[in-house]
């Protein structure tokens, strides 16, 4: 059984906040859409309870799980969390996306607990660029990238946010490393998500002059339709994926995902935050398993494209 929304889109992928800290400080964080307030951290779910959550999602039909934050990292749980969820029957994929900086001694005991792979934030080798982006070291990251790479997990995407006036001329110096470090490449368009306008405006770079290129140079073209109907370009020597929101509506059309957010309530769209449902604080009542799977139901029923023609 697969949740189907009013729309027809199937319900596929789940992606678990498991804490809102972090250690680094980016300029252009969505942090998953969830509404910045204090800088005070959220009480964090339990790993009983992420299991939980995560084992009633498969029984619903949900395949893949991604742990998220925040920075997934932070948490000295993390690789029990893994291991623990991994083991669910039925879950097909289990991936986590990091800042990478704290992952160059994690890789391998998250691949052995039962991670399969990692989308790691990266988006300059530039240490200067980095460090005034995050507040962080880039060389932290390269070497969380080569120790995911060497762990086994697979793939290890890096993915980059194309900011235009900052990094944007890199992106070929990008695909180089990816080439090099035999990692998949993702370029990302910023998203008017827990940024200024200002920001926005000034830093807002499409994708159109990369996608030419990659045309171009593409071996082949696949598009992922229950990833927002992204495209893929495969090219001699690496695999280059670009997810642009804004103004492509197929990306809304094809969503595929529902989120937890760090304080345990489901968020049905990344651009939204006044539909969200409360699940920790009835799952803490001991509601019932049926009660439980209806909170899921209805936010898969909230599920809509946020950009509709």
């Amino acid at each position: 059984m697969v949740l189907i929304d009013t729309f027809g889109r199937p319900l596929l992928n789940l992606r678990i906040a498991i804490t809102n800290r972090c250690n680094l400080r980016c300029t252009y964080c969505h942090g998953e859409g969830e509404e910045k307030g204090s800088e005070q951290p959220n009480e964090e779910m339990t790993l009983q309870e992420i299991v939980q959550i995560a084992r009633m999602a498969v029984e619903l039909g949900i395949s893949r799980v991604k742990l998220t934050g925040g920075e997934p990292l932070m948490r000295k749980d993390v690789v029990d969390i893994v291991r623990d969820v991994s083991t669910i029957s039925g879950l097909m994929d289990l991936s986590m996306t990091t800042n990478g900086s704290m992952l160059e001694n994690l890789a391998e005991e998250l691949r052995m607990a039962g991670l399969k792979r990692v989308n790691i934030s990266l988006p300059t080798l530039d240490n200067a660029i980095y460090h005034k982006l995050t507040g962080g070291a880039v060389d932290n990251v390269i070497r969380g990238v080569t120790a995911a790479v060497e762990a086994g997990l697979c793939p290890v995407k890096l993915n980059m946010l194309v900011l235009k006036g900052i990094n944007d001329e890199a992106v070929r110096s990008m695909m180089d490393f990816a080439a090099k470090t035999n990692t998949v490449l993702q370029l990302i368009e910023l998203e008017p998500i827990n940024v200024s306008k200002s920001f926005y405006e000034a830093n807002h770079q499409f994708l159109d002059r990369y996608e030419n290129m990659l045309q171009k140079e593409a071996l082949k073209v696949e598009t992922r339709r229950y990833m927002q109907n992204r495209r893929v370009y495969y090219l001699s020597q690496l695999k280059v994926e670009t997810v642009r929101p804004i103004e492509n509506t197929e990306f809304c059309l094809n969503c595929s995902r529902l989120r937890v957010t760090s304080d345990g309530k489901l968020k049905p769209c990344l651009m939204r935050n006044d539909n969200l449902l409360d699940l920790l604080t009835p799952l803490r009542k001991e509601a019932s398993e049926l009660e439980l799977r209806r909170i899921f139901t209805l936010a898969n029923e909230k599920r809509q494209p946020f950009n509709r023609n």
